[in-house]
């Protein structure tokens, strides 16, 4: 029976399992020299942020997480938009292959926004993946307006 949820920091272990797993599919594959990185991070950053500035919703089966979906809350300096400058970014949406098109995400993107209107967020943002978009269209996603061009400085 699948149960839906926060995760806690006891889960902290299959998050990181689950964080691998979905950048195995969404890159192709993880080097792992990238794996041991992510494996060095991933605890120490999932116990500091997990429950405040990180969001965790999951679906277990038998104790074991097969969907997650995160919730990223920054804050910053309001504006006419954002009056509280809080606004949440959606990450690392994934559901274990053999529980794909059962309805999980949906249940957890839902879960999310419903969280998100709770805590006061002015909104949400995520970037959608040609699978995952039909699935945030239905529960009330739309496509971004740009009034600016995004770029992106790298080291």
């Amino acid at each position: 029976m699948i149960e839906f949820g926060q995760a806690t920091k006891k889960d902290i272990p299959e998050l990181i399992r689950m964080r691998l797993a979905y950048m195995v599919d969404d890159f192709g594959s993880v080097s792992e020299h990238e794996k041991e990185c992510m494996e060095k991070q991933l605890p120490d950053y999932f116990e500091r942020k997990l429950g405040t500035e990180l969001v965790a919703f999951v679906a277990k089966d038998g104790g074991r997480i097969v969907s997650v979906a995160y919730l990223l809350i920054i804050e910053m300096p309001a504006n006419s938009v954002l009056l509280n400058g809080l606004y949440g970014e959606v990450l690392s949406v994934y559901t274990e292959p053999d529980y794909r098109g059962k309805g999980l995400c949906t249940k957890l993107i839902q879960n999310l926004v419903d969280y998100g209107r709770e805590k006061g967020l002015g909104r949400i943002d995520l970037s959608a993946t040609k699978d995952g978009y039909p699935i945030y269209k239905k529960i009330g996603f739309q496509d971004k307006e740009h009034r600016y061009t995004d770029m992106r400085y790298k080291f």
